[in-house]
């Protein structure tokens, strides 16, 4: 079983970034896509980034421009660049791995881990 640990987390004001970390215990590279979801109580969990292995991407529209996604397989490791954070990216952000990106909100291949919460200051 892969477990998963989300890092990078914080407060930061409004304008600011963050660099998330999602490492994994076990090889992702068999895991065709993976990507970064998040979460504010009482909301469903959202996929915000999603990076397959032939490094195509898909984001939110509400993190276009903003955010980037990255894999490192080779150190079993996904990141997430965050600039010009907003007030409503205040959320817990996890990470998990589906077999393609259209299946990202439906199929999930890996146990979740604890997130890391984000808070974003106006």
């Amino acid at each position: 079983q892969v477990q998963l640990v989300e890092s990078g987390g914080g407060l930061v004001q409004a304008g600011g970034s963050l660099r998330l970390s999602c490492a994994a215990s076990r090889s992702i590279f068999s895991i065709n896509a993976m990507g970064w979801y998040r979460q504010v109580p009482g909301k469903q969990r959202e996929l915000v980034a999603a990076i397959t292995s032939g490094s195509s991407t898909k984001y939110a529209d509400s993190v276009k421009g903003r955010f980037t996604i990255s894999r490192d397989n080779a150190k079993n490791t996904v990141y997430l660049q965050m600039n010009s954070l907003k007030p409503e990216d205040t959320a817990v952000y996890y990470c998990n791995g589906s077999p393609s990106i259209a299946t990202m909100s439906a199929i999930f291949l890996l146990s979740w881990g604890q997130g890391t919460q984000v808070t974003v200051s106006s």
